[in-house]
């Protein structure tokens, strides 16, 4: 029986109370373990899906419309040409979103359905994940998913240790050590036990923070406090473990992982927000046209009107002109419709559609190695891809592979690891590099490369130094090795930087097997020792360094120490003087080629100095006060005096192209913050690494307070850029430049408080005018958080971007996420708009794919516009010669097609193939970017433009034909002054201009764009001609009454003369104003043409290098960034130790062997 409160009881399988402190007021606890990140059901679908849709205007505007159509006293159209379009809009886009629910719905049964073992009735049994309850009992394996998050009972380490992964989490892949209290450890996996298990469990309510849990269990009587070190939360994977057993406390939605997940939202462009702007504008200008023709009808009716009732009688209900003017308004509403057409939405909708394939078609966004393309998994967001100022990114596994590589070392004033050709010139490695061989050592790792052979060879010649160094590699750490078959090496590292370490003194034969709490045992050359650990002086963020005592064989007293090189040489012997001026020479080299460094230094120790000085510590770390301070004196007694060894430098792996790719955003205006739950050294390191932090930056400021106060000084004081304070809060924080370049580092216990409501304010502004934020050690619901707050107070386009499960609330707020298929499970993919599998294919998402739709979504929104303005506005001025009786100019089925077959291809070929240069210029002009990021090229002035056009194409397309028809005889003599001729004629003229005009829009002709231009006016003239024919009269005599009207009108050479006129009047001065302003203020496109057509005929441009990028920089050490304090004195205490390996001690190998001559160097 599981008890929640006093009033919630639930039968299960075993008797634990759980009792929730009231720290959340009305917060109601979920007990079921399912999940659900879908939006609909069988049931909710259509009205929920018809709610979201009618919330855009347009749409709700076209049902008004069909309301009226439906009433015959003002009805001038049939209700089939609204219902038809709205329904097909409505469809196509109910489809897409049920589509996107199913997805999400597939993908919530298969975490639902997970198989998990839980404990009922005493014996395990296999339930799925959504069944599990609060309360339950259940057995996890090696490599299982945690369920849910669980109080950790017992499992099959030593002292119930259990190893995890918490990658999904806070994106760190080294693992972390949980410990069961002992009170549960004694029930181990004795299934009697464990159901007979009875305790009382308080704990705080549900919450987001990853990093802390407060809670008791009331066990027979005694209470034990519960904190996070005990919890293994859900989203963390068992690694290492055979088994253990855990109490679920949280279970689906209140687990920590779904609290930081963030809702899913419906997604709208900036530019949907616009046109939602503009339709509003153009209802009320409808509504002026429709009460300024409404009005000039009442009076038209009661001063003339009266004069033709006998052959224009009132329709049936009208006795008054005010009243007919009153039906007159919702007539005109009808047929002015078209300034805003229901095909419009359709168009984008289709445009978008296009776009999105040319995503996942693209053959330059696929990755062989895992045989992953790019996806837009969603349709509605290119074009916001063109408009992206800030990207918000992950750091590891998204700019990084998380994979650490020994890359160089210097040993005794000599670097290693660099090639050189027969010339003494040093040469690029590259997957043709011949790689050192290391087959002569059994034991080696076959996954590990190394190219500079003389190392191999210093070790083979036994070169005391070298021997050392790599002596040192392999005592001074806390690693732990795994060895289930003979040979087969694993080891488990708390920092990836020591497994990167260990593993390359493993290759160079120096390879550590196994430890005991009082022994480390090292195969040196094929050589089996063991050495007495007699001390192990930990690792903290103060000392960033960590050293170990040990006994050789020989009897031998040495400390090795290895740390960051800014401490070590501060602890430096007075001899070490010239080696270090090497040594720092190497440093500077390494820490130029963004590679992670730190310093390793030995001292032999006297025996009765240490006899003494190990009384002293033994007194010191049982100590009841100043323990921390007693042992700190203490090490850096020991630690003086030190003997320089050399240098490391590891390679943090990044994806490949992640630097140039930065260097091309920030170029293209782009700002990069970069958001991870790695500590603070680690992102800085990858900062540098990645070129987004550089030396020639005027100052990288780091805050790191610990009060809301140290916060707002260091925002402040510190960093010197401060703000008038205003009386209230404002919308919107103007773009503002800082006096020099900038970077900014934040800590995720500091950002806690500036994300306050009193600081949000003053940090937002500081960072953005910083050209690079950096925010670490921040939980995934902090993400969410500072894109919020970009959000809010910048009137710019965000983007998310990451991995893993801890990115997908950033992923979900930003206005566009991007996941990436890497290690770190699907998650990220799972809730993103657009995925692929390396951060390096962002630039071209956005230089190429996104300015291209954005540009193409522009210019389709302003052909559109323009094109029914000029439509719709000639009834408008024909009504002031119609006695504003609400009669077309149009023949209705000229007005039926207009939209839909006539301008529809044309403007859809400039929309899905226009580009403005091509995919090579975009990515080598990143500036082209920067105005789709100022929104330059379709705003509300670009908008007014536009209508000002199609207002005066509007004039110019009804008085050029009405002129020319005026008291107009044909050649035989015979009157078309008629209203079917003048009809004609203007349709004709109207659709000649606006195919003349797309031909001026459209930058980049294809086969498509001909085809579809000459084939809609073809298909106009032979639509046209067939419905005016005596034959189709015959057929549908009430249908088609413009019988003969084509051939009698359209063969008249003044005619045609008024058409050529109608279309030079409409054009000449767009192409006069195009001109002068190409001339006189050209766009970025407009340059890079220019240049194009000089510069690209004469000498096509050079392919970019693939060159590493150096830089000159200061050195940071890399050394145990995700290291944790105190894991030494674990290691000492011998709880974290399996049985002793029975291949630790055995096998053995001499690279001086026959079996290995030949394969030596």
């Amino acid at each position: 029986m599981v008890v929640m409160d006093p009033i919630l009881t639930i039968p299960n399988k075993t008797f634990v109370e759980l009792e929730l402190l009231p720290t959340i007021k009305n917060n109601v606890v979920n007990l079921n373990n399912s999940i659900k990140t879908s939006k609909y059901n069988f049931f909710t679908f259509l009205p929920l899906n018809l709610f979201e849709q009618f919330q855009r205007i347009a749409n709700a505007y076209f049902l008004f419309l069909l309301i009226l159509q439906l009433i015959p006293q003002i009805s001038s159209l049939a209700w089939f040409t609204t219902v038809v379009p709205l329904v097909l809009v409505l469809a196509v886009s109910g489809v897409k979103d049920a589509i996107d629910d199913f997805n999400r719905h597939k993908s919530d049964k298969h975490v639902n359905n997970r198989p998990v073992q839980v404990l009922i009735n005493g014996m395990l049994k296999d339930e799925k994940w959504m069944n599990v309850q609060v309360g339950d009992i259940i057995k996890l394996e090696n490599n299982n998913f945690v369920t849910a998050d669980l109080l950790l009972l017992s499992s099959s380490e030593p002292h119930s240790l259990t190893y995890i992964e918490t990658a999904e989490l806070d994106g760190e892949t080294n693992l972390k050590v949980k410990q069961a209290l002992t009170v549960t450890a004694e029930l181990g996996e004795d299934l009697q036990k464990l159901t007979e298990f009875n305790g009382e469990i308080k704990c705080e309510a549900p919450n987001n923070k990853l990093d802390k849990f407060t809670g008791t269990l009331t066990l027979r009587g005694e209470k034990y406090a519960l904190d996070n070190e005990k919890m293994l939360l859900r989203g963390c994977t068992i690694r290492n473990t055979e088994w253990c057993f855990g109490l679920v406390i949280y279970a689906g939605p209140d687990t920590k992982l779904m609290q930081n997940s963030g809702k899913t939202t419906f997604k709208r462009t900036s530019i949907d927000r616009l046109m939602n702007v503009l339709v509003l504008l153009i209802f009320v200008f409808l509504a002026l046209m429709c009460l300024i023709l409404a009005i000039g009808n009442g009076i038209w009716e009661y001063d003339k009107g009266y004069y033709f009732q006998v052959y224009l009688p009132w329709a049936e209900g009208v006795h008054s002109a005010s009243y007919s003017g009153f039906l007159m308004f919702w007539s005109y509403v009808i047929i002015l419709n078209t300034v805003v057409p229901i095909s419009l939405y359709v168009s984008v909708e289709i445009i978008r559609l296009g776009n999105s394939f040319y995503i996942d078609w693209d053959r330059k966004m696929y990755y062989p190695p895992n045989d992953t393309p790019a996806q837009a998994r969603t349709t509605t967001l290119n074009e916001e891809l063109g408009q992206i100022r800030y990207i918000f990114s992950d750091k590891t596994g998204t700019l990084t592979q998380n994979i650490m590589c020994f890359n160089k070392c210097s040993i005794n004033g000599k670097s290693y690891g660099d090639v050189y050709d027969m010339s003494g010139q040093r040469i690029e490695i590259n997957e043709n590099t011949e790689k050192v061989d290391f087959s002569y050592n059994p034991l080696a790792d076959p996954k590990f490369a190394f190219y500079d052979h003389s190392l191999v060879e210093a070790v083979k010649l036994g070169d005391v130094p070298t021997h050392r160094f790599f002596r040192l590699l392999s005592l001074c750490h806390t690693v732990m090795p795994e060895e289930k078959k003979e040979g087969n090496l694993v080891y488990q590292a708390q920092s990836p930087d020591e497994g990167a370490l260990v593993t390359a003194a493993r290759n160079f034969g120096f390879v550590f097997r196994a430890r005991t709490p009082e022994t480390i045992t090292v195969m040196e050359m094929g050589e089996t020792k063991i050495y007495k650990l007699l001390a192990i002086l930990d690792f903290n963020n103060v000392r960033k360094r960590m050293s170990v005592i040990v006994r050789s064989p020989e009897g031998d007293l040495t400390l090795y120490c290895k740390g960051a090189d800014t401490i070590l040489y501060e602890l430096l012997h007075s001899s070490c003087d010239s080696l270090k001026e090497e040594t720092t020479e190497h440093l500077n080299e390494f820490a130029g080629e963004g590679l992670r460094t730190l310093v390793v230094a030995y001292k032999n120790l006297d025996e009765d100095y240490f006899q003494d000085w190990i009384r002293r510590h033994h007194e010191a770390s049982t100590a009841l006060e100043g323990r921390e301070d007693k042992l700190s004196e203490l090490y850096e007694e020991i630690e003086k005096d030190l003997m320089l060894l050399g240098a490391t430098a590891i390679e943090d792996k990044l994806q490949d192209g992640v630097p140039q790719t930065i260097e091309t955003l920030a170029k293209a205006n782009i700002k990069i913050w970069v958001l991870t739950g790695d500590k603070q050294e680690t992102a800085m390191n990858i900062g540098y690494s990645c070129n987004l932090l550089y030396d020639d930056m005027e100052d990288v400021f780091i805050i790191q307070g610990s009060t809301s106060d140290d916060v707002l000084n260091e925002l402040s004081d510190e960093i010197n850029i401060r703000f008038e304070k205003h009386s209230k809060t404002p919308k919107l924080i103007p773009d503002e430049q800082a006096n020099g370049v900038y970077g900014l580092v934040i800590t995720g216990h500091s950002l806690a408080y500036a994300l306050e409501g009193n600081l949000e304010l003053e940090l937002v502004r500081t960072a953005c005018m910083c050209k690079v934020v950096i925010c670490c050690r921040v939980t995934p619901l902090q993400k969410a958080q500072v894109v919020e707050l970009v959000k809010k107070y910048k009137a710019a386009v965000t983007l998310a971007i990451g991995d893993g499960a801890n990115d997908v609330s950033m992923i979900k707020t930003a206005h566009i996420g991007v996941g990436i298929s890497g290690q770190e499970g699907m998650q990220a993919v799972l809730s993103s708009d657009f995925s692929f599998a390396q951060f390096r294919y962002l630039q071209r998402l956005l230089l190429v794919h996104g300015r291209w739709s954005y540009i193409r979504m522009c210019k389709f929104l302003k052909y559109f516009f323009y094109k029914n303005f000029a439509f719709t506005l000639v009834h408008f001025w024909y009504g002031f010669f119609s006695g504003f009786s609400a009669q077309t100019v149009y023949d209705e089925w000229f007005i039926t097609l207009y939209n839909l077959v006539y301008t529809s291809l044309p403007v859809l070929g400039m929309s899905l193939f226009d580009q403005d240069v091509d995919d090579r210029w975009s990515i080598l002009f990143p500036q082209l970017y920067v105005p789709g990021q100022q929104n330059l090229y379709f705003n509300k002035t670009v908008f007014f433009t536009c209508m000002l056009q199609g207002i005066y194409s509007s004039l110019i397309l009804f008085f050029i034909p009405y002129g020319a028809m005026y008291n107009t005889m044909r050649s035989d003599g015979k009157a078309i002054a008629d209203y079917q001729s003048f009809a004609l004629m203007a349709q004709t003229c109207l659709l000649i201009v606006v195919s003349v005009q797309i031909g001026l829009d459209t930058s980049y002709w294809t086969v498509v764009n001909q085809f579809f231009i000459w084939g809609s006016l073809s298909v106009y003239f032979a639509i046209t001609f067939t419905m005016y024919s005596d034959g189709m009269y015959l057929i549908f005599t009430a249908s088609f009454p413009f019988i003969g009207t084509a051939r009698n009108t359209l063969s008249q050479p003044n005619v045609w003369l008024a058409i050529f006129l109608s279309i030079t009047l409409c054009v000449l001065p767009v192409v006069g104003f195009r001109f002068l302003k190409a001339q006189l203020k050209p766009t970025p496109s407009d340059k890079v043409r220019r240049w194009f057509i000089k510069e690209a005929k004469k000498q096509p441009p050079p392919p970019s290098p693939k060159r590493r990028l150096r830089r000159t920089s200061t050195r940071r050490s890399g050394y145990a960034f995700s290291h944790q304090h105190g894991f030494g004195a674990l290691i000492m205490s011998g709880r974290n130790m399996r049985p002793k390996s029975p291949f630790a001690t055995t096998g053995t190998f001499s690279p001086n062997s026959d079996k290995y001559k030949h394969k030596g160097l």
